[in-house]
């Protein structure tokens, strides 16, 4: 239920209470009976003093006090008026009395009214058993007006709580009134003690009572202490807990730094929609856990793969998809007192059973995992990804209403689709908890050497080995890089990095169709255009683009090369309004000198998934048979002073 659903049934509830209320008050104020004033005086003054012996009830905004033997006492020996009235009126002074909190005038409102409601209802219960039932049975009418009091006012309150403080009626009543049945049962039968002794010695009796309302006071003060020290030790593990997840979020933080705001945003959708399921209270704690934990496994799957900005290899995948299974084997460690692991293993299951690691199929989900699922993809489809730029809500909302009943639990997406803006104002209210900085940026000064001494530098691997299947198409381009370093030698080391670039796009046209191409040199841990061609010269021409972001700076980063990338994500690509392309896919590999990536070259089309595998073993046998001349060049420039821009022939090629 929403919350304006919530605030509208409070509004009708209390309204229909109010009536009620008045139904029964007014009319028995019509009839009231004459009685002796002094006696009336005397119920009364005890209430007032009962009232002022109230106890905070645990994790609810309410007191309870010990009058309710008073009413019963009065249902006894007073009309119907006169109890209504003494009820009313202890109820304004147990409102008024010290109060524990500021309260509000509706909460009065209500209060009388319930209070009005009950004691009419116990009065009638008494009257119709004693009369009409069994016939002057004094004890069983006497029970029948404790259980109806009971009845009423603890199912009265348990729904106004329930309605405006977001919890289930039904929890509310069993574990913060059911425990006060046994109370109710001795009040009334101390209740119709006094009204016999009453009997025999005078309506003064009736102020016999306060003695055993003050036990009853301070054995529940005794039995709410304990039970609040129990809370109070609940939420010291619970606490233990939450810091346990927030530590384990901030490994997932060190790891992935893109996870923070995606974390919390997943957190509050699955929050409400596991309101919105009725899912139980252990389901949903296990499931506020899991959207904070779900991708702990990461923490095993090498940085480069969860960085990289374009489309994973099949042995990458392969890699990626240990991480459900790593991040439930290690919050089994933690000891959980609610099921966190299950969803964590199942939160890449999907609904049609394609999904992995077990490929379970429909309900045999955890209803936490088909949870999180639907709405980890729709915040990951809406936010922006190192392979891709974020899509507008509505589109996101869209691809993931296609996969219900394939990916997702249909019942899920639909509560998702109908709420699926207002859970995104909600995300967005939430203020983001910062986590703290850690010291992943810092070098250590200290320590000359590992214990088991360095390792040698390791260099790309041979492009040769990665085609083995492809030996013709990497004897052509061998045979292309050959004449090429031949031009180079015949003009006896005269020929610059630029003009060498320039030839090998000379040979990269006629051997992988593309519709641009970059060549970015690093300088100063930054990746600077030395040569554009083709389409959106001057957009590419204008980049520079940090090592270690964008498409381009995770090659130059981690020295591997890039199939079929997204070239929008490359730093500052689509940042000016000015500037559009319609380019799709790119291929990008890093130029290897002989200690670290001194170039990547890009190609770019503007068709999607447009370059093969045969083109990037093309080009990494073009580029790794180049490398060695490309940095002599460059090593050149840089002694004679140059600086490396983007060339006049590479501007006439971006023009053409």
């Amino acid at each position: 239920m929403s919350a304006a659903a919530r605030q509208l049934g409070a509004r009708v509830y209390i309204a229909l209470m109010v009536i009620a209320a008045l139904a029964c008050f007014i009319p028995a104020m019509l009839f009231w009976e004459p009685t002796n004033l002094a006696k009336f005086a005397c119920y009364l003054i005890a209430a007032l003093l009962a009232s002022v012996l109230k106890v905070s009830l645990p994790d609810i905004e309410g007191t309870m006090s010990m009058n309710f033997l008073l009413t019963i006492l009065c249902i006894l020996d007073l009309g119907l008026a006169q109890t209504l009235m003494i009820g009313v009126l202890k109820t304004l002074a147990q409102f008024y009395w010290k109060p524990t909190r500021q309260l509000k005038h509706i909460q009065l409102i209500f209060n009388l009214s319930q209070v009005t409601v009950c004691c009419a209802a116990a009065y009638g219960a008494y009257k119709l058993v004693l009369n009409h039932v069994f016939h002057g049975s004094l004890p069983l009418a006497l029970l029948a007006a404790a259980i109806t009091h009971f009845v009423f006012n603890t199912i009265a309150m348990s729904i106004i709580i329930g309605l405006t403080e977001e919890k289930p009626i039904r929890k509310v009543w069993t574990e913060i009134y059911l425990w006060t049945f046994p109370y109710y049962m001795v009040g009334a039968a101390i209740a119709g003690f006094v009204s016999f002794i009453g009997g025999r010695i005078g309506w003064q009796a009736a102020l016999l009572v306060l003695a055993p309302i003050y036990v009853m006071y301070r054995s529940s003060r005794l039995y709410l202490g304990k039970l609040e020290a129990e809370k109070q030790h609940a939420e010291k593990v619970s606490h233990l807990h939450l810091r346990t997840i927030e530590a384990l979020a901030l490994a997932i933080e060190a790891k992935d730094q893109t996870t923070g705001e995606h974390l919390q945003r997943v957190r509050v959708y699955a929050m409400e929609l596991a309101r919105e399921l009725g899912l139980s209270e252990d389901e949903t704690e296990a499931l506020q856990a899991a959207s904070v934990l779900h991708d702990i496994g990461k923490l095993a799957v090498p940085e480069h793969i969860i960085a990289k900005p374009g489309k994973l290899t099949p042995e990458e995948f392969e890699k990626m998809k240990i991480h459900p299974i790593v991040g439930a084997e290690i919050l089994e460690q933690v000891d959980f007192p609610y099921p966190v692991v299950p969803i964590v293993r199942a939160h890449h299951e999907k609904w049609d059973g394609s999904g992995y690691p077990n490929g379970l199929k429909g309900e045999e989900i955890p209803i936490g995992a088909r949870i999180l699922s639907a709405v980890d993809c729709l915040d990951a489809l809406a936010s922006d990804r190192q392979y891709r730029k974020a899509l507008p809500l509505d589109e996101a909302m869209a691809k993931v209403v296609s996969e219900s009943g394939l990916s997702f639990d249909p019942r899920v997406v639909e509560i998702l689709k109908v709420r699926y803006i207002e859970l995104e104002k909600l995300a967005h209210e939430q203020p983001l908890q910062t986590p703290p900085k850690l010291s992943t940026d810092i070098k250590v000064e200290r320590g000359l050497a590992p214990d088991a001494g360095f390792a040698e530098s390791e260099k790309v691997s041979n492009p040769g080995e990665r085609a083995e299947n492809d030996r013709e198409l990497i004897a052509i381009a061998q045979r292309e890089i050959e004449t090429l370093l031949q031009l180079a030698q015949k003009v006896e080391g005269a020929l610059s990095f630029e003009d060498l670039i320039s030839l090998l796009a000379v040979r990269v046209k006629r051997l992988i169709p593309h519709d641009s191409m970059a060549v970015y040199t690093v300088q100063e841990k930054a990746l600077a255009p030395a040569f554009v061609s083709g389409d959106n010269f001057r957009l590419f021409s204008s980049l520079r683009i940090p090592v270690g972001e964008g498409l381009s700076g995770w090659v130059a980063e981690n020295c591997k090369a890039i199939l079929n990338g997204n070239p929008s994500v490359e730093p500052g690509y689509l940042n000016d309004a000015t500037k559009y392309s319609t380019l799709r896919s790119a291929l990008a590999v890093p130029l290897q000198g002989k200690s670290n990536v001194i170039a990547v070259v890009a190609l770019y089309r503007v068709s999607q998934d447009a370059f093969t595998r045969e083109d990037l073993s093309l080009l990494l046998c073009m580029c790794s048979g180049l490398a060695l001349a490309a940095e002599n060049s460059l090593q050149r420039n840089k002694q004679s002073g140059s600086n490396t821009r983007p060339t006049a022939a590479a501007a006439k090629a971006g023009r053409q």
